[in-house]
């Protein structure tokens, strides 16, 4: 703008230079001068304003800038956050472990437990802290009195053989035995002993009711005497409770 401006002055003076130097004597009094018309451009109040224009040309080139990912830092609030986050998971994953160990060693200990159990050698039996009466005599009445001496008193152990404790054919034998009838301690050998008889309905009071699993002493009416089984010990059963399947019945009073 300055220069321009000094250039329409040097326009409009060049004109009144030149007729004054023209080498007439006669003084000219009217100037000449000369105009020209220039587009009148306004002064820019804001000229050193910074420029704020985001417009950019549809075919601009920036060299692939739109497809950068600029890392997000994350606040201190999304950092505690976090490591909150991982501090409940791992919490989560030491009770799970702890819960595991202690189902895993319940479990340990149930199976040593269980193993115990079946290793164990049976307790001693138990002296007899209860008066019999010994039989007087060898009728199927006598047996049975003295039989009857042990019911709810004499307790069941497998393979024993006097009154302290017991299995079904070790109680058979000894109370035979007290009237001097030696029998086998062996339910399935007790099957063959004596003589058969045919049917319940002719068994007698004093017959040994046998198989293979069981053996007792018929008292009547479908009942028996007998070691049944470490719940019930000695006691007085049913032949259906006592015996299932086929049996054996053996005479021998």
């Amino acid at each position: 703008m300055a220069a321009i401006a000094a250039s329409t002055m040097l326009i409009a003076f060049a004109p009144a230079a030149m007729a004054s130097s023209n080498g007439d004597s006669t003084t000219v009094d009217n100037t000449v001068a000369s105009s020209r018309s220039f587009k009148s451009y306004g002064a820019r109040k804001d000229f050193l304003k910074e420029s704020t224009a985001t417009t950019v040309e549809k075919d601009s080139n920036w060299g692939g800038l739109k497809g950068v990912d600029v890392p997000q830092t994350p606040s201190q609030a999304e950092k505690d956050a976090a490591a909150r986050r991982a501090a409940d998971q791992a919490a989560a994953r030491a009770a799970a472990a702890t819960r595991a160990q202690a189902a895993a060693d319940a479990a340990a200990a149930s199976r040593s437990a269980q193993r115990e159990a079946l290793t164990a050698k049976p307790s001693a039996p138990q002296a007899q802290s209860y008066a019999v009466a010994e039989p007087n005599g060898s009728s199927a009445a006598s047996v049975l009195s003295f039989a009857a001496q042990f019911v709810g008193k004499a307790p069941y152990v497998y393979g024993g053989t006097t009154p302290a404790g017991w299995d079904c054919s070790g109680f058979v034998m000894y109370v035979f035995a007290k009237i001097g009838i030696s029998l086998p301690h062996s339910s399935g050998a007790q099957t063959r002993v004596g003589t058969a008889v045919a049917d319940l309905s002719q068994a007698r009071p004093g017959d040994i009711i046998a198989s293979n699993g069981h053996a007792a002493i018929y008292i009547g009416n479908g009942m028996v005497v007998n070691a049944l089984n470490e719940r019930a010990d000695t006691t007085y059963s049913s032949i259906g409770i006592a015996f299932h399947g086929a049996y054996s019945i053996r005479r021998l009073l």
